[in-house]
């Protein structure tokens, strides 16, 4: 599988990504909204090679983006917690550092919902946000996820494949993208 859009790229996690994702979900910047991890690079090569056994049986899929003018790793993305019966996926661990491009976050996001709607299947994606995590509410309220419950620390919420495709295209243009050119890629 081949997950390219305009600036940037997924590829599989791999153990060597370890002090990079331990840097990311470590730093003060980037961690205030994820499940505490210990600062600890060989508990995180452990993590890896534990979720490299669900990657390969298709139960999860962890993501390293890169840049693709040059290859640098700028972040994290995973799917996770596919629920067969109901047809729902969750995604997550989903971190872009200061050398992100400028439109990283829209870019995997598309790459995300290409992936689960179009590739896996999946009608319905489930989310948890943290409520004090504005800017990531907004953004998939933008996108049309439809708040339907809360809890203390969070709201959950359902995103479907018909509402996803109704905006599609109009995202794909938005930045620049060919409608058909990540699919393509998928």
């Amino acid at each position: 599988m081949n997950f390219k859009s305009n600036t940037i790229n997924f590829r599989f996690v791999e153990e060597p990504d370890a002090a990079f994702i331990n840097s990311l979900r470590t730093s003060e910047t980037y961690n205030k909204y994820l499940s505490h991890v210990d600062d600890d690079v060989i508990k995180q090569q452990q993590w890896i090679k534990q979720y490299k056994i669900r990657e390969k049986e298709g139960n999860e899929y962890y993501f390293i983006i890169q840049r693709n003018d040059t290859s640098e790793a700028i972040g994290t993305v995973r799917i996770y917690d596919f629920l067969q019966n109901e047809s729902s996926f969750c995604w997550g661990s989903w971190i872009l550092n200061d050398k992100k491009t400028k439109y990283a976050a829209l870019e995997s996001a598309l790459i995300i919902y290409d992936f689960a709607f179009l590739e896996l299947g999946y009608n319905r994606c489930h989310m948890d946000i943290r409520k004090e995590n504005h800017k990531v509410i907004d953004f998939h309220k933008r996108f049309g996820v439809k708040i339907i419950a809360e809890s203390d620390i969070d709201y959950f919420g359902h995103y479907y494949k018909e509402d996803y495709m109704k905006i599609r295209e109009e995202i794909h243009n938005f930045i620049g993208m060919k409608y058909k050119e990540l699919e393509s890629h998928i």
